[in-house]
């Protein structure tokens, strides 16, 4: 439904591209004003050039934590989804070396560590939700991508950290993490499928086919509508694959 949202201000990083992107054009379909942040000013353009004045781009690194601080000060949201990352080394363990094993701990984790720690110490008003983007690969591990399996296990503690804190303190903010399958519909998500396929000895169409029907950005787009506007999706983790979500 169009106006599922009307009237609230929703905060989405990494908003230029990917899952982030569906996710923006989703919310403000939805009737969200949505505030969209990446380090790609002109890929935000481009999306206000699409959305129009139901969006505002805000070019800044998603992972400062000055820019958590004063973008929850100024926009104040009612809805707070973390889908921002960068995109791992995809090369085995012995390949990597410290910089590239802990790049997405030093995005990934730090992004959702200094915007839930800002959600939580404002904060944010009562009926409030914060998503936070894991990954699938959290509980199948991800052998070609160094520290991004346990990043994204990391940013699913945090998030169920943050829910007991809103619950001792009485806050009303739900917190969810999301864990979205692999899949060719993104740049990070092809990069990956291209290496595992190549693992496996098949070329990248044979391994997608194996493993089913793709996760798109405008279905995980959707699945955020869900999640932060239906009361029977509750605080915990959810699995995200094209067949829908899963309580974990």
């Amino acid at each position: 439904m169009p106006d599922q949202l009307s009237g609230t201000t929703a905060v989405v990083t990494g908003a230029s591209r990917g899952l982030g992107r569906g996710v923006a054009v989703s919310l403000a379909e939805a009737g969200a004003t949505v505030v969209g942040i990446g380090r790609d000013r002109a890929r935000l353009e481009e999306l206000r050039g699409e959305l129009g004045d139901r969006f505002t781009p805000v070019a800044a690194d998603a992972a400062d934590p000055v820019a958590a601080s004063q973008l929850i000060d100024q926009y104040a949201p009612r809805l707070l989804v973390l889908a921002a990352g960068a995109a791992p080394a995809i090369r085995p363990v012995q390949h990597q070396t410290w910089p590239s094993f802990s790049r997405n701990w030093e995005v990934d984790v730090q992004q959702v560590f200094n915007w839930t720690r800002e959600a939580l110490l404002r904060p944010l008003d009562s009926g409030s939700v914060v998503i936070a983007f894991s990954s699938g690969a959290a509980i199948a591990g991800s052998p070609l991508s160094g520290g991004y399996a346990g990043a994204k296990a990391t940013i699913r503690y945090i998030t169920s950290y943050a829910a007991e804190e809103s619950l001792r303190n009485g806050l009303g903010i739900k917190f969810m993490s999301v864990l979205p399958q692999l899949t060719p519909e993104t740049e990070l998500g092809a990069m990956g499928v291209a290496g595992y396929a190549a693992r496996a000895g098949k070329d990248v169409a044979e391994f997608a086919a194996d493993r089913g029907p793709a996760l798109t950005p405008a279905a995980t787009g959707q699945a955020i509508v869900d999640l932060a506007t239906d009361p029977s999706y509750r605080t915990g983790a959810y699995m995200l694959s094209a067949a829908g979500l899963r309580e974990l």
